[in-house]
């Protein structure tokens, strides 16, 4: 175990901390209420919001889990960080903005679920049941790999056993969202994505100058394959390069439907914010898929075939890359100490992604739970303090469930839990959010029959055709859920005309 390493990662546990009681404080003496608590009032500036929503979306897959698999089988998995960033910049430029206006005109909803019911001026609660049981299941994967992915990092770096790190992560991470709300969340996304996009881009440079520059740097032993470099992975249009790009391109379908990404829109204060958060998020965005790529190329270079044995071994290549980097630093500038610290910053980062997405998945959870479930299904009259208390209390219950699935000896590792819950949520509500803001002819039912035909045929398929057929389940799961939203809407009696007067406002663009 390195102490200054372990006193890197403490400040910054002591860091995010203190953030959560700053909020928990100043909530206080404003008399917080549930639009403050979830959503932060809807007055967050476009910087903040930019880098929550790009914190909350890139968690330690992206330290981990992307560059592992590009370190291990080359270029073709680089097609993920291609649907990711079209998908991104689409969600930006289309659906942020219309979903901001919309919520507005949609009696001010706070939620997913409450925008996708009060579009239609509807007191039904299908959606809402549905959508909140959705939202719990599925954030008790998401949150599992983040909690995972904080097991994996104390394992490596301190020699820690990974249920306690996750246990103790765990605590972190509720306890200051238990006690901020949504202005906690983004304020820490917010230095989280700093740190990330920091981390990111120095590592490949530092590590290129170590491979130039050190006079003890021995090229280590590396073999490639074939098509290492090759765009195809197998080197040819076949079904399984044709499989991989259709699936690479198929994550960026999932930035239509993730809530927790979805409701930094609702929370910008203005259209200038807007516009600001736009470009802010798009560069951000780009910049950090870039060096991420970098890092599982520049690391195959770099570490040879050392991580090769497993997937979850090449997982551990930024870490590697990061300790090996700073022991050559201390050891050439007599800087051990200072080196070692500095390498428990950039590691840092993997918390950053891991506690930034878990946050938010928490607060989403929660907010659903209480708007959506508790207080119109059980306690209609429940007050705004109320309403905090069952939110808190929902953050509690899926953490302690992503734990049990983060450590159970079946868990299916980092890459695994994102892509299952990614794909589950993308295929869910990402047919719906779009026809919700694009096509007034969509009914309350077609929505429904939406949503629940796209996490039906995506589980379905990740059971039994995804590994079968090599195509990601939200591909299918999507195309599901689009088919089944026009085929119902187009059997059931078009909207009235309050909901297409709605439709109508929520394109005018407001302040």
């Amino acid at each position: 175990m390195k102490i200054a390493e372990l006193a890197a990662l403490l400040c910054y546990f002591v860091l995010v901390m203190t953030i959560g009681v700053y909020f928990f404080i100043r909530s206080r003496k404003s008399g917080g209420t549930e639009k403050e608590y979830f959503l932060g009032g809807r007055q967050m500036n476009g910087w903040v919001t930019a880098l929550s929503a790009g914190a909350s979306d890139m968690s330690a897959w992206v330290l981990m889990g992307l560059p592992g698999s590009i370190y291990l089988y080359g270029v073709g998995q680089i097609w993920i960080a291609v649907g990711l960033l079209i998908g991104t910049i689409t969600a930006w430029l289309t659906v942020a903005p219309r979903l901001r206006r919309y919520s507005i005109v949609a009696d001010d909803a706070i939620t997913i679920p409450q925008f996708l019911t009060r579009r239609f001026c509807t007191e039904h609660k299908g959606i809402m049941v549905i959508s909140a049981i959705v939202f719990v299941i599925t954030y008790c994967v998401y949150t599992a790999s983040s909690l995972y992915a904080c097991g994996t990092l104390f394992n490596t770096v301190l020699g820690m056993n990974p249920s306690v790190a996750m246990a103790i992560a765990s605590v972190v991470i509720v306890i200051y969202t238990f006690l901020g709300g949504f202005n906690a969340v983004c304020w820490t996304d917010f230095f989280q994505g700093m740190l990330m996009l920091a981390a990111l881009m120095f590592m490949p440079i530092l590590a290129v100058m170590m491979m130039n520059f050190s006079a003890g740097y021995v090229q280590p032993e590396t073999v490639l394959s074939a098509n290492y470099y090759n765009f195809l992975s197998s080197g040819q249009a076949d079904w399984k390069s044709i499989s991989e790009i259709i699936s690479g391109l198929g994550w960026g379908l999932g930035y239509f439907g993730m809530p927790h990404i979805l409701i930094r829109y609702f929370s910008v204060k203005s259209e200038k914010e807007m516009r600001k958060s736009q470009i802010i998020g798009c560069t951000w965005f780009f910049f950090i898929l870039v060096a991420t790529s970098a890092v599982g190329l520049v690391g195959r270079e770099f570490l040879g075939d050392k991580l090769t044995a497993s997937n979850d071994e090449s997982t551990l290549v930024f870490i590697d890359m990061v300790r090996t980097v700073f022991d050559w630093i201390g050891s050439a500038w007599g800087m051990v100490a200072i080196a070692t610290f500095c390498a428990g910053i950039l590691l840092s980062a993997i918390l950053a992604a891991a506690m930034s997405t878990a946050d938010s998945q928490l607060l989403a959870s929660a907010s659903a739970f209480a708007s959506d479930l508790y207080k119109p299904l059980f306690r209609k009259n429940a007050g705004d303090k109320e309403m905090l208390w069952a939110g808190r209390l929902i953050v509690l219950v899926i953490a302690i469930a992503a734990y049990i699935i983060a450590s159970s000896p079946n868990c299916s590792g980092l890459m695994g839990l994102v892509s299952c819950a990614w794909g589950a949520f993308g295929a869910a509500f990402g047919p719906a959010i779009l026809a919700a803001l694009f096509w007034k002819r969509l009914t309350y039912a077609g929505a429904l029959a939406g949503i629940i035909a796209g996490f039906v045929v995506d589980a379905l398929w990740y059971a039994f055709m995804s590994a079968q057929t090599g195509i990601y389940e939200i591909v299918p799961g999507f195309a599901a859920g689009v088919i089944a939203l026009v085929i119902v809407s187009k059997c059931t009696a078009a909207p009235g005309a309050e909901v297409l007067a709605k439709f109508e406002e929520a394109k005018k663009e407001q302040n």
